[in-house]
């Protein structure tokens, strides 16, 4: 039986800072981070699209007071996200327009339920025909991270483009477009894309160790030594990038270095999903490879 170890990093949890984007950890887990992370920028421009939508009313229908009762709604949708739901709902009954839409979506994540919040977020983006495009491009980006979380990149891409025609070249969406690909398996596709943030943000630390992970699937090792090297002097203590690097090093034979990089993830975030995957990674090399046995990655992608 192979020898496997874990390898995978994406690029889901990067929106904690938007001026200082932080490396990701596991897929799911730091989708749903990274969806959650997106909330809060989203929130007040539904809140003025929706007054803006529905114009002066005469007999205005009773609602919860936006944005505080749209606040409330988004907490309780990450403490009690079924409650949460058939709250956001009963609003939206009453008048609550676009933010009650909005945090049924986010408490259908919570609940788990990817495709349904997907299709909401979509919804929501094609009913605000009259609101700003960066606000339409921010409910597709979320719809795309909710189809991300379902596992379903070709779904996740298609809301990227969209998004992405309202925002064009934006380096956010074209990484989200690229964690897309790759999920897909179309890892030049995702190069492709990480190449252009890149290219306008050479620093950009995240960018830089998912355009490695790329290249170490595709096969292209150096190039992946690179880029990680590049992230690791920017910012040392990464954790998607020592996690990556290891991969790397274990990958060109380096079992102390690829050790040394595990080690030293699981002193600084001992409780991250990228400290269980180095944790994994060193008790499969403590246990040593079978004869003749080599580590498993993905298989490189062909080109088309």
């Amino acid at each position: 039986m192979a020898l496997v170890y874990s390898t995978t990093v994406t690029p889901s949890a990067k929106r904690a800072s938007k001026t200082t984007p932080g490396p990701r950890s596991a897929a799911r887990r730091g989708a749903l981070f990274a969806l959650f992370a997106l909330i809060a920028a989203l929130a007040a421009g539904l809140v003025a699209a929706d007054a803006e939508a529905q114009g002066p009313r005469a007999n205005p229908a009773p609602t919860a007071p936006a944005p505080q009762g749209y606040d409330r709604c988004l907490a309780l949708a990450r403490s009690n996200p079924t409650q949460a739901y058939s709250d956001a709902n009963a609003w939206h009954e009453n008048g609550g327009g676009f933010p009650a839409q909005h945090c049924a979506a986010v408490a259908l994540v919570g609940m788990k339920k990817y495709p349904e919040a997907a299709a909401q977020l979509e919804a929501l983006s094609g009913s605000m025909m009259q609101a700003e495009p960066s606000l339409r491009a921010e409910a597709l980006e979320q719809a795309g991270q909710a189809w991300l979380l379902a596992n379903k990149p070709n779904e996740a891409k298609s809301d990227f483009d969209a998004a992405l025609a309202f925002k064009p070249k934006d380096p956010e969406l074209l990484v989200d477009r690229a964690e897309a690909y790759a999920l897909g398996g179309k890892l030049f596709e995702a190069v492709d894309d990480l190449n252009l943030v890149i290219d306008g943000a050479p620093k950009r630390t995240d960018a830089l160790i998912y355009r490695a992970s790329a290249y170490r699937q595709l096969g292209s090792l150096d190039l992946a030594r690179d880029d990680v090297d590049r992230a690791l002097s920017i910012n040392p203590d990464a954790p998607a990038g020592l996690l990556e690097r290891g991969n790397i090093r274990r990958l060109q034979g380096d079992d102390a270095g690829a050790k040394a990089d595990w080690q030293r993830i699981v002193a600084l975030v001992p409780n991250s999903g990228e400290a269980a995957a180095a944790k994994d990674n060193l008790d499969r090399l403590a246990a040593g490879p079978p004869p003749g046995d080599k580590l498993t990655t993905a298989p490189p992608a062909k080109k088309p």
